[in-house]
C-alpha cells in the first residue's frame, strides 16, 4: 500500500514536472550559455537545472522503491542533462550546482552502481568549488559550503571502506534544504 502511494505521489509530481516546468530554455539555442547579465536567462537556468534535478531525484524515490530499470534509465538521464546545463552556466560554487552533484553522486554510488563515478563527480565538484570559494557569494555561503562539507563526508565513507547499503548516511540536497 506505501509503494502504490509513493508510486501515485511521485508520478504526479514528475507528470507536474515533464508537462509544465522542464522545457527547452528561450536561451539554449545551441547549447550554449546565456549571458550573465540577462536576468530572465539566468533565472531559467536556476529552474531547469533545479527541476531537473527534482525530477532525477523523484525517479531515484522510485527506483530506491520499486527497483524498475525504466527509473533507473530515467534517473540518471534527469541528471545527466541538469549537469550539462549546470556545468556550463552555472559557477561550480552555486549551491543548486553543488547539490545536483551531490545527489548524482549519490546516484552514481547507489542506483548505478558506480562507485568510481560517484567519486570522481564528488571530488571533482568538490575541487572546482574550492578553487573558487573566494569567488562565491556572501548569500550563497552557507548553503555552498554545508553541500560541500556533505560531498567531503560522502567521499571519505565511500573510499574509507566498502559499506554496506545499511550503512550509507548519505545526504539529499534540495532548495535550500537536507531532506
Amino acid at each position: 500500500m506505501i509503494e502504490n502511494e509513493l508510486e501515485g505521489i511521485s508520478k504526479d509530481v514528475l507528470n507536474l514536472l515533464t508537462d509544465n516546468l522542464i522545457m527547452t530554455p528561450s536561451w539554449d539555442k545551441e547549447h550554449s550559455s546565456p549571458a550573465k547579465d540577462d536576468i530572465k536567462a539566468q533565472d531559467e537556468v536556476h529552474a531547469q537545472v533545479f527541476y531537473l534535478k527534482m525530477a532525477g531525484d523523484y525517479y531515484r524515490y522510485l527506483n530506491e522503491s520499486l527497483n524498475k530499470e525504466e527509473d533507473k534509465k530515467q534517473t540518471s538521464n534527469h541528471y545527466k542533462r541538469a549537469m550539462e546545463i549546470a556545468t556550463s552556466a552555472l559557477a561550480p560554487t552555486h549551491p543548486i550546482r553543488l547539490g545536483l552533484a551531490l545527489n548524482y553522486s549519490v546516484c552514481f554510488y547507489e542506483i548505478l552502481k558506480e562507485p568510481q563515478q560517484a567519486c570522481d563527480l564528488a571530488k571533482n565538484a568538490f575541487d572546482e568549488a574550492i578553487s573558487k570559494l573566494d569567488q562565491l557569494e556572501e548569500t550563497d555561503y552557507k548553503d555552498s559550503t554545508l553541500i560541500m562539507q556533505l560531498l567531503r563526508d560522502n567521499l571519505t565513507l565511500w573510499t574509507t571502506n566498502e559499506p554496506t547499503d545499511s550503512d550509507l548516511a548519505v545526504e539529499d540536497f534540495e532548495g535550500g534544504e537536507i531532506n
